[in-house]
């Protein structure tokens, strides 16, 4: 845990070392790829190697799939103990986790906007100026100035397209389409609006929001106008309303927009499997937000008390059918397939709601909040029946994208990139990441960090003690014995991290807030 050299020294060494990349990242990674540059270029070495053999096999990179989850707590899916145990089946997705890479260590943002965010910028929110989880009628979205995985791998020659709940702004200098997206099938709230009316044409008073006044009241009182749900969007073209019930919204809306997404999804792998260029989909599902799916409501072993338990069943059910779909195209080893959840279960509409075994939940920085599952799918490039303790962050999967894409150039170097490649990690397993930091943030406020197996919560110090509550999270995942005292020989180290990541904030400074976030009124939904 001692850092042996200064921060300016660090960034001289490791760009002596590695002079091709041209990212900037935080300052305790730096620190780490100084200490293992020498064994990170050999193994290199051998993954361009492995990579460039693909390529050749192929005839262009590799397709990649990202798949966005909604509110799925670490500790939901069977292959943590969940699934079936928790009256929520996940069949095909526990068979995509046990052919390939189960990660039991994997990091998101606390809230739904910001892991957004995070997996399409490699950035924490915090730099980007985006920090609130984003409203019907609010006008903040993700920054035209940010670069996306999308616009990084367009740059590359491939086909770009997203379904699902966007979630980062509602104008159109925010969407998908304006954002790198050649194509785009999305939502553009998350799945609490879709009860508003429902609850205000409820006569019996029991539906959530049972207090919305109403459509036209509402637009009336605020001027926000809620009769579009959803565009589909074309790369240089207006975008334009979702028709139908995927469309409009209402508690039926999640399931048609879901059943219409894999529709379209699979239908676009079958186009794309024989195009000369490569493809990038980004997925962010509905599932799980608190709509039920009709279809599988009766499904064996669902809870029919949790409306998200036949969400589940749909979605698994959804995510087998895309692999069957590449397997049979017969691009099943040229495509890379990561599903992770957006950050821990929110309890608010209890039953009806995801679950997790650790401390704290949606909006929380503790581990309930943003440790959450993840797994990776690449036959022949990914071993099976991996379960590596090696942490991965959602911003991971940014950098990721534009090293197996050959994009890692189009990654601006005037801004601080939190995202690692974990190439090394996918390829050769465990013992093989390349992170051992991780910084929690929530709204502006760092609250915690986590270094190698250590995490401190960052409280407010007394009487010249530091204000620092110490966890071994491997021992303690659950974070309930967090002292300070049998942790004294880490405080120097951890306010050095402090320090060092600090100072490359005053380097490059984060983009201004877009909304004030004094306000009592943080949405965490």
């Amino acid at each position: 845990m001692k850092l042996t050299v200064t921060m300016a020294s660090t960034i001289t060494m490791f760009f002596t070392v590695m002079p091709a990349l041209a990212i900037e990242p935080d300052a305790p990674q730096l620190d780490f790829a100084e200490r293992n540059a020498e064994v990170w270029a050999v193994e290199d070495g051998e993954i361009n190697a492995k990579l460039e053999a693909l390529e050749e096999r192929f005839g262009k990179k590799p397709n990649i799939i990202y798949i966005l989850t909604d509110d799925i707590g670490w500790g939901e899916l069977g292959w943590q103990g969940g699934g079936k145990h928790r009256g929520m089946p996940s069949d095909e997705l526990d068979q995509m986790a046990f052919e390939g890479m189960r990660f039991w260590s994997a990091y998101a943002e606390p809230s739904c906007t910001p892991t957004r965010i995070a997996i399409n910028t490699g950035r924490h929110p915090v730099r980007t100026g985006l920090l609130s989880v984003l409203w019907p009628g609010m006008t903040d979205g993700l920054s035209p100035e940010e670069v996306t995985t999308a616009e990084i791998l367009s740059e590359q020659g491939y086909n770009t397209a997203m379904w699902g709940k966007w979630h980062m702004g509602d104008l159109p200098e925010h969407s998908p389409e304006n954002q790198g997206y050649d194509y785009a099938y999305y939502g553009l709230f998350n799945g609490a609006p879709d009860w508003w009316q429902a609850a205000f044409e409820d006569e019996n008073g029991t539906l959530p929001f049972a207090d919305f006044p109403g459509y036209e009241t509402y637009f009336k009182r605020t001027g926000i106008d809620m009769s579009v749900g959803g565009y589909v969007g074309r790369k240089g073209e207006s975008r334009t309303p979702i028709e139908g019930v995927a469309g409009i919204l209402s508690p039926e809306r999640q399931e048609a927009f879901e059943n219409e997404s894999i529709d379209q999804i699979t239908q676009y792998v079958v186009d794309k499997a024989d195009d000369e260029n490569p493809f990038y989909i980004y997925w962010a599902s509905y599932a799980l937000q608190i709509s039920a799916s009709k279809e599988f409501l009766k499904a064996p072993g669902v809870d029919k008390n949790n409306r998200q338990a036949s969400f589940m069943v749909m979605h698994s059910t959804h995510v087998g059918r895309l692999l069957d779909t590449l397997k049979a195209e017969g691009i099943a080893e040229n495509t890379l397939v990561v599903w992770i959840s957006d950050n821990g279960p929110m309890y608010a509409f209890w039953p009806t709601a995801g679950y997790t075994l650790l401390r704290g939940a949606k909006g929380d920085i503790l581990e309930g909040g943003v440790r959450v599952p993840a797994m990776a799918w690449w036959p022949g490039m990914i071993e099976p029946g991996q379960d590596p303790k090696d942490v991965l962050h959602v911003t991971d999967l940014f950098t990721t994208a534009a090293r197996l894409g050959g994009a890692l150039d189009g990654i601006p170097n005037d801004r601080i990139t939190d995202g690692v490649d974990q190439t090394s990690l996918l390829l050769n397993g465990e013992g093989h990441g390349r992170r051992n930091f991780v910084s929690y943030y929530s709204g502006q406020t760092l609250g915690a960090i986590r270094y190698e197996d250590f995490k401190i919560h960052i409280t407010e110090g007394h009487g010249g003690l530091p204000g620092m509550d110490f966890y071994n999270i491997r021992r303690d995942p659950g974070e309930k014995y967090g002292e300070l005292y049998p942790a004294l020989f880490a405080v120097a180290p951890m306010q050095f991290l402090l320090q060092s990541h600090n100072e490359r904030i005053a380097e490059f400074p984060h983009r201004p807030p877009m909304t004030v976030q004094e306000s009592t009124l943080t949405a965490h939904d």
